[in-house]
């Protein structure tokens, strides 16, 4: 029977699968109470760049009678290779199946994951529905952004946490636990979850609807839960921070520190979910953002690290933190990124701070582009601030700033539309005569309304109208030589229905599964005509759920409450339609939301004086003192499964990790001066990676090869360590042949024999194969500087090139299942 490592020659980036990451935690099950696998609804590499999952991960962690493991959505290659082998979805630390964990806990990022989270309980053997899930079956939570109308996954999930989660999520293990220890079952472990500030069980409530389809009632069925409150922790200094991030064998969506230094948002932009939802604004002390970002670029080795906030510039010492981390960070390379900058928080000092470490584009986010529309949807800005920052960021050295605006906001008119490509242009034109030019490009989405926001009410527009004003808007953009990028119509259809849906929507979900959607939220496997399927055979028409909203419409998240006075939301519509501006309540009065209780729960910010750099953190500057090593390195296990880019950043971050004085190259993008040999074959084994570290400070060999092999994972070991000259030939260079040695299956021995002597005997060796999907024939021959059998096993030496082709030839195998032979690198000649 096939086991889930026999997948891993035959799926696409199999780094996706290996576990056992730097900062992944594998307890022993026999030792801890609660067991809970945290689930990501999407690939691998967008997981790991998500900050919420591995904070979840470390709080759970921490406890010494519970453990969390970790799952990402398999890509369609793995799921179908699970399904023909009839293997359950595992978790990537213990390989366990998902079904034999008490709590499994999905991440709601994005309404489009829907597909991905019944899939991935398909896969696991799980039923669907919680009717038909009892003790046997983990209790499936879930949270994030998707938990604020949690309605379209009700008939699914068990429960949701709704808000923060970093202490909900302990106090919901407690609860399993305990339940667990008075021998209770389902239903009673629901009440006590439902007792939990901010969590939401759908089984404790009942929804009835109108006629017209309109929600008529939600009904809570105990009396102690009509409502369920957002979860908020009040003060993020004494909030856990996760300091050991989990780093990935592959490159991520962002490979980088996340530090979160605020949380809420006090700007009251009214189209903006996070906005609201996370309020009030709550900011991390300097001093511990800085030690959080000293011990997580520690124990990662990572060369960047990215403040993250809903609005990174407001953040009352930002100037003060980020002159800091680049007097800090400067010299040893660290690139400081700040994702999420508001026009009205960038000053001139600031932009100077940034630019010293983002070399490359520039985001500004007027999201419309006349005047009375920023008005409409509280944007705070005007024209002349953007064209001011534009004038300085192209004044600074910027080439390229990058426009992000809306289509369909309320009252939105062709005028409007036409103000988005005006204003496009004179962005553009600010920046003509500056050094090198000056570019802009424009990225245009369709509003979707979210649930507790101001907009909550509006509608949306729909596909056909949505695919007319980008047709006008590229148009008019290319006439001005600007260019323009969309967000697909009919994905923002699908995103708007789920968004403001209802239960109804779960069989809709159930059925268009059932007919093959997964990956909604990727472009190549968006497959709309199976959801307008599942649509009709459900007999609901979606766009109904994109139409405007009465006022006093029971919405299918009423029951939600995050903290807003009764017609707060409804106030600020209204103050949309006459365009009038509600201050920031960080420098104007209170706006009177509710939210705050002024005691525990309030505004807080980070002091003036909190931290500054001291000398003592500072690295001082030395003279150079130029050494250069050669590693021979060997990799193995798991870990031949990681791809050549992804294992020069291995050795990169191994280099940090151990502080090795490791030489950088100059020029505008700095890299650390470590050459590698030609690629390994993906899924090769080898005793003879040839890697050179050259080092700005003397170091001795047998040193460097101890502090490397300190920080290697599992499965990469260096073997032997000597000094060469600085101006040696690189490996790639310096190699003469590589010789390979493989197993013979004993079947195989008497054929291969024959094909050995074959080749032995061609002046060439002509072989077709595709390469950026056209055919291209190549002559293998040159390459063989010998081939033998011994001991069982074939010796191939090579002079260049991958020994995947040759070995198809000799095995007569596809290049898939050659893929699959079990290869070793086993030496090197070099000059």
């Amino acid at each position: 029977m096939k086991q889930f490592d026999d997948f891993l020659h035959q799926v696409s980036r199999p780094a996706r699968y290996l576990g056992d990451e730097l900062g992944s935690v594998r307890k022993d099950w026999r030792q801890v109470d609660v067991t809970m696998v945290l689930a990501f609804p999407d690939v691998y590499e967008v997981g790991m760049s998500h900050i919420g999952l591995p904070l979840l991960y470390q709080v759970i962690n921490r406890l010494d009678w519970a453990l969390a493991e970790r799952v990402y959505a398999p890509w369609p290659d793995l799921e179908a290779g699970l399904r023909d082998a009839g293997l359950p979805l595992a978790s990537l630390e213990s390989r366990r199946s998902l079904a034999g964990f008490q709590v499994l806990g999905f991440t709601l990022q994005y309404e489009l994951s829907y597909s991905n989270v019944l899939n991935m309980l398909d896969l696991a053997g799980i039923p669907l529905r919680r009717e038909q899930r009892d003790g046997r079956h983990p209790l499936v939570v879930a949270g994030g952004p998707g938990a604020f109308n949690p309605e379209p996954l009700a008939d699914f999930i068990d429960c949701a946490v709704v808000g923060d989660g970093e202490e909900a999520i302990v106090e919901l293990c407690e609860a399993v636990r305990a339940s667990r220890l008075a021998g209770e079952g389902r239903p009673a472990l629901l009440r006590r979850l439902a007792a939990i500030e901010g969590v939401y069980v759908p089984a404790l409530f009942e929804v009835s609807y109108h006629p017209d389809g309109k929600v008529a009632d939600i009904r809570p069925l105990a009396d102690d839960c009509a409502r369920v409150r957002r979860r908020v922790v009040a003060d993020l200094n004494s909030a856990v921070s996760p300091n050991r991030p989990l780093v990935p064998f592959m490159n991520a969506v962002h490979d980088r520190v996340a530090v979160e230094i605020a949380r809420g948002c006090t700007r009251g932009c009214r189209f903006c979910q996070a906005g609201f939802v996370t309020r009030p604004v709550r900011e991390r002390a300097p001093r511990l953002v800085a030690d959080n970002i000293a011990a997580s670029l520690d124990c990662s080795g990572y060369d960047e690290v990215s403040l993250l906030s809903l609005s990174t510039g407001d953040y009352s010492q930002i100037g003060p933190l980020l002159k800091g981390l680049m007097d800090r960070y400067r010299q040893e390379q660290v690139a400081l990124s700040l994702p999420s900058l508001r026009v009205g928080s960038l000053t001139e000092e600031l932009m100077e701070e940034v630019r010293k470490v983002r070399k490359t584009g520039f985001t500004l986010a007027p999201e419309a582009g006349s005047e009375r529309l920023r008005q409409v949807i509280n944007k705070g800005i005007s024209e002349e601030d953007l064209l001011e920052t534009a004038r300085t960021a192209f004044g600074l050295g910027w080439r390229v700033i990058k426009l992000y605006f809306m289509m369909g906001l309320p009252t939105e008119t062709e005028a409007d539309l036409a103000a988005i490509v005006d204003l496009a242009t004179r962005v553009k034109r600010a920046g003509k005569g500056t050094e090198g030019g000056a570019d802009v490009n424009v990225s245009v989405s369709t509003f979707v309304p979210k649930p507790h926001t101001p907009f909550q009410w509006e509608a949306q527009l729909g596909v056909e109208e949505t695919l007319s004003r980008q047709a006008y808007l590229r148009d008019a953009l290319r006439s001005k030589k600007l260019r323009l990028k969309w967000h697909e119509a009919q994905m923002s259809f699908m995103e708007g229905v789920f968004a403001r849906g209802d239960r109804r929507l779960g069989r809709v979900l159930e059925r268009a599964v059932k007919l093959g959607c997964r990956f909604d939220g990727w472009r190549d496997h968006f497959r709309f005509e199976l959801w307008q399927r599942a649509f009709d055979e459900c007999g609901i028409d979606p766009r109904w759920y994109l139409r405007e909203r009465g006022e006093n419409e029971v919405l299918p998240w009423s029951h939600i409450d995050c903290g807003f006075t009764e017609g707060f939301l409804l106030a600020e519509r209204h103050r949309a339609l006459r365009c009038d501006y509600t201050p920031d309540c960080r420098s104007g009065g209170c706006s009177g939301c509710g939210v705050c209780d002024f005691s525990r729960v309030k505004p807080r910010v980070a002091e003036a004086d909190a931290w500054q750099v001291s000398s003592a953190e500072t690295v001082p500057e030395s003279p150079e003192e130029l050494c250069r090593i050669r590693l021979q390195v060997r990799k193995e296990g798991r870990v031949r499964f990681v791809g050549h880019l992804d294992f020069m950043s291995l050795f990169h971050r191994a280099a940090r990790r151990a502080r090795l004085p490791v030489r950088f190259s100059g020029g505008f993008h700095p890299a650390p001066q470590v050459s590698f040999p030609d690629a390994l074959p993906t899924g090769v084994e080898s005793d003879a990676e040839i890697i050179d570290v050259k080092l700005y400070r003397r170091c001795e060999p047998e040193d460097l090869m101890e502090a490397f092999n300190a920080q290697l994972p599992k499965g990469v070991e260096v073997l032997n360590a000597w000094d060469v000259p600085w101006k040696a030939e690189a490996p790639a260079v310096a190699i003469r042949s590589s010789v390979y040695r493989v197993e013979i299956p004993a079947q195989s021995l008497e054929k291969l024999s024959r094909r050995v002597e074959m080749l032995q005997g061609l002046d060439e060796l002509l072989v077709t194969r595709l390469k950026k999907g056209r055919e291209k024939t190549f002559d293998l021959r040159p390459a063989v500087e010998d081939v033998r059998i011994e001991d069982r096993a074939l010796w191939l030496a090579l002079t260049k090139g991958s020994p995947m082709p040759l070995l198809g030839w000799l095995f007569e195998l596809p290049a898939e299942q050659a893929a699959r032979l079990p290869v070793r690198k086993v030496s090197v000649r070099l000059d």
